[in-house]
């Protein structure tokens, strides 16, 4: 079964469950907001896509950032985590996996590939 994380409220979210129930594919939603992400799956992530696609550095939490504490979570991948667990908005929504990442981001050409 495919897990979808995200957080419940965000368009590109709405529109990856309205499509994700058109095709009828089933899913787990896990809201980061609520149940938070642990350090393990986001290091996953990294591995399997890497930090371009993963951190969202174009949202307003990346941009509240100052500019040190940017520099620092890009410092290292150690780093770039525990600013990723912390601040669980600036990782791109939907990240859809069945155990290995499948879709970072909203793609509908993606997410139709799944079905």
């Amino acid at each position: 079964m495919l897990k979808v994380y995200g957080i419940k409220n965000c368009n590109s979210m709405k529109k990856a469950f309205d499509l994700l129930n058109e095709l009828g594919l089933q899913y787990e939603f896990h809201d980061y907001k609520k149940q938070g992400i642990d350090a393990e799956s986001v290091k996953k992530w990294l591995d399997e896509k890497g930090a371009d696609l993963i951190l969202n550095k174009k949202g307003t939490t990346w941009k509240k950032l100052s500019e040190q504490e940017q520099q620092h979570a890009l410092a290292s991948e150690e780093n770039l985590i525990e600013t990723l667990v912390n601040h669980t908005s600036m990782i791109k929504r939907p990240v859809i996996t069945d155990g290995t990442v499948k879709v970072v981001g909203f793609d509908e050409a993606q997410i139709r590939a799944l079905k």
